[in-house]
Parts: C-alpha cells; sequence; structure tokens
C-alpha cells in the first residue's frame, strides 16, 4: 500500500496528531486569566506551570528520544517521503506546533468565555486521544522501508557534545521568547483596551502566519548559502516588533511582524542539529538535545510571570522575551565560533 496518496494521507494525520501538542500547551496560556481570579494564582505560579509542562522533557528526552512527536514521526516521515517532496513534508510536519498553538490561542479563549475554563483542558485531552488513535489506525509502514547499513550508535564525542548543546541553547532561547510572547502578549493588549477575545486572536496571529514564514526563510536560506546574515536579521524584526507591541494602535501588525520575520528562521536554527552530530548518532543526540532545550526553557515562563507580578506591568515579559531573541543570536555565534574551532563530526 505505497501509493503516492496514501503517503499524503498519512502526513495529514501525523500533522493533525502532533497539532495536539501545541493546542495542549496552549491551555494554561489562554485561560491564566480565569485561573488568576478563581484561585489566587500570581502569575509567576501560572509561569511555573506552563513551564512544568515541558519538565518532564529533560529527564524522557534521551531515553524515549522524544519518540512519539519528533524523532518517531520523523521516521515515519522519512519512510514515506525518502526521496519524494522530503523537505515540503518535513516542513509541514514541523508547522504542525505553531498550528496547535494558534487554535489553541482562540478555540481555548471561546471556550472559557462560552463554557467553563476547564473546557479548554477537556479540548485538548479529546483532541490528543482522536489523534493517537488517527495515527494508530491509518498509518503503516511502507514496503520499502529498511533499515540503514550502519546501525545507531549510543553517546556523544567531545565536540559532538559541545555542539549538540550549543545548538540546544540557540533553540531553547529562541522558543522560551516565543513562549513568553504566547503567554503574555494578550496581556499587553488588553492592558492597552482590547478585550480578551480580541487580544487573544490577535497575539495568535504570528502563529498562523509562521505556517508559511518558515518554509520560505528556509528557501531563501538554502538559495542565499548566508543562514547567519538570514538569522540575525529576523532576530533583530522580531525585537523589534517585541518592544513595540505596547502601541497597540499597531498590535495587528506588530503580532504579524512577529511571525513572518521573528519566528521565520526556526528552520535555520533547528538545521545546526544536522551539524553537530554524525548521522550514526543523531538518534542519542537528538535526545540530549531535547533535554538541554527544556532544562533551559521550563524557567523561562516563571522568570516572566514573576517579573509581571512583582512589576505590575505586562510589558516587562515581553521585555524578556525580546532578551531571550537577543541572546539566540549570541548563542548562535558562540556556536559558529566553536564549531570553527573543533574537528567537523564524523561516522568514526
Amino acid at each position: 500500500m505505497n501509493k503516492p496518496s496514501h503517503r499524503w494521507l498519512i502526513l495529514a494525520v501525523l500533522f493533525a496528531s502532533r497539532t495536539g501538542l501545541g493546542f495542549q500547551f496552549q491551555t494554561l496560556g489562554s485561560v491564566s486569566d480565569h485561573l488568576v481570579d478563581i484561585f489566587g494564582f500570581n502569575f509567576a505560579e501560572i509561569g511555573m506551570l506552563i513551564g512544568a509542562f515541558l519538565l518532564p522533557g529533560m529527564v524522557l528526552a534521551v531515553p524515549c528520544g522524544f519518540v512519539v512527536t519528533n524523532i518517531y514521526f520523523t521516521k515515519m516521515v522519512a519512510d514515506w517521503f525518502d526521496g519524494k517532496e522530503l523537505a515540503t513534508a518535513m516542513a509541514v510536519l514541523v508547522m504542525s506546533w505553531p498550528f496547535g498553538i494558534a487554535m489553541g490561542q482562540i478555540g481555548h479563549v471561546w471556550l472559557a468565555a462560552l463554557f467553563d475554563w476547564r473546557m479548554a483542558f477537556v479540548a485538548a485531552s479529546i483532541y490528543c486521544g482522536l489523534g493517537a488513535l488517527g495515527v494508530f489506525s491509518v498509518y503503516r509502514t511502507p514496503e520499502y522501508a529498511e533499515d540503514h547499513a550502519h546501525p545507531p550508535q549510543w553517546g556523544l564525542p567531545s565536540n559532538e557534545l559541545t555542539l549538540t548543546l550549543l545548538a540546544s541553547i540557540v533553540w531553547a532561547l529562541f522558543n522560551a521568547g516565543y513562549i513568553v510572547f504566547l503567554s503574555f502578549g494578550a496581556s499587553v493588549l488588553t492592558d492597552g483596551g482590547y478585550g480578551p477575545t480580541g487580544a487573544a486572536t490577535i497575539i495568535s496571529l504570528a502563529s498562523w502566519v509562521m505556517l508559511f514564514s518558515g518554509a520560505m526563510c528556509g528557501q531563501i536560506s538554502d538559495r542565499l548559502r548566508k543562514p547567519d546574515a538570514i538569522l540575525y536579521c529576523c532576530l533583530a524584526g522580531g525585537i523589534t516588533s517585541l518592544l513595540l507591541l505596547p502601541w497597540t494602535q499597531f498590535a495587528v501588525g506588530l503580532s504579524l511582524l512577529f511571525g513572518l520575520i521573528g519566528m521565520a528562521p526556526a528552520g535555520i536554527i533547528m538545521a545546526l542539529t544536522t551539524q553537530a552530530m554524525a548521522p550514526r548518532r543523531r538518534a542519542f543526540g537528538i535526545g540530549v538535545f531535547f533535554s538541554s532545550y527544556y532544562l533551559v526553557t521550563t524557567p523561562t515562563p516563571w522568570i516572566a510571570g514573576w517579573l509581571f507580578d512583582t512589576t505590575g506591568i505586562a510589558y516587562w515579559p515581553i521585555v524578556f522575551a525580546a532578551a531571550l531573541f537577543l541572546f539566540t543570536g549570541i548563542a548562535n555565534a558562540v556556536f559558529r565560533y566553536v564549531q570553527g574551532r573543533l574537528p567537523k563530526p564524523t561516522n568514526v
């Protein structure tokens, strides 16, 4: 059952299932005001709960290799699209995370307003369950899929470990800035006079346009072969859009700018993983990569919430997000500096 139409059906199911990750992740951020009002949480505690979503990954990423949502789903796509629109298929799979977040930014706020804040969590749980059922029902291993001639290898030599940890820091800082923007951007807009639903909708625009800007940025980088220059320009655009967010009369344009420019280089950053480790050690290396990623990312929502609680001003978490984007660029420069002074990863 290796028809071309079937592999696109499988990709669609994998995309829909992985969308549940972003949809579930966004629950707390979308109903945080309800939890503050009802249970008396402060925003540091809300940030801690958001970070707790990522915390188990520090322990599970190495033994599981983030199996279901990253390595396993990636392997599924690679098996079906190897030599057949593989880059397109991978781009579609990766964009499922921001698509799920965008769904949650609108859907969870709407559910909380129409029914009850608990409905956001119920809807996310049902969606994830249906996504898993869809994968189990539809996915089949292609007949021509074979194991690689060289089996995967555990452990990383010192040069690859160093580069992998540096690459994960770049990815973690970048995603942490995005998470803080998602968690507190709407609060900036509500302080400026927007209603909760309108503010959430505007902030979600960044995630919607990421579905297209990420793939386009990757193609431009491949053609121009200047990934670092493109990355720094995009980060500058993201920092600018974050710092200008209190000018809420430009909120729609700033959110679009953040998604179109600021978040566009996600693929460029993820490409660092292929430069950090040899192919036969990537299964283990990606586990190390995500463990370090979770370690760096987990406390950032708590820090942002603490800034909000301490100052009473929603803009300070956004300034923190801009700082995270600045340090993303610095970390990438450090990666390049170290990369030029260490032996190139090989399969030996």
